[in-house]
């Protein structure tokens, strides 16, 4: 269940990608606004909604209701998650050993003697 919802996410994600892409900028009906013709219309300067504004819309419903619905799949106690599920803590750093003290040159040894 999981897998196809997935699959069908990543569709509608690069569909939802496409139709936005395809779709044209606002300043293409800035002419109706200032009463080019088309201020007539029955739904204003604006229009009614386009096919491809209809498509966007279905898209961002199913792709959000997929999203919702894996979040809810996989939030569930026993699905699978990439955290560890016990934390293991480091052993505290040990104090290195005092540094004995250095055994005496042979030459300072002789030097000591004279």
């Amino acid at each position: 269940m999981t897998t196809f919802l997935i699959i069908l996410h990543i569709l509608v994600c690069l569909a939802l990608i496409a139709i936005v892409l395809l779709q044209g900028g606002k300043g293409a009906d800035m002419g109706a606004s200032f009463g080019a013709g088309g201020s007539q219309t029955v739904f204003g300067a604006a229009g009614g909604q386009s096919f491809m504004g209809k498509l966007t819309t279905s898209a961002a419903i199913i792709f959000m209701l997929t999203s919702l619905t894996l979040a809810y799949f996989y939030g569930q106690p026993g699905s699978s998650s990439v955290m560890p599920s016990s934390v293991t803590t480091a052993a505290p750093p040990t104090a290195p050993a005092p540094a004995a003290e250095p055994a005496p040159q042979p030459a300072a040894a002789e030097a000591e003697k004279k």
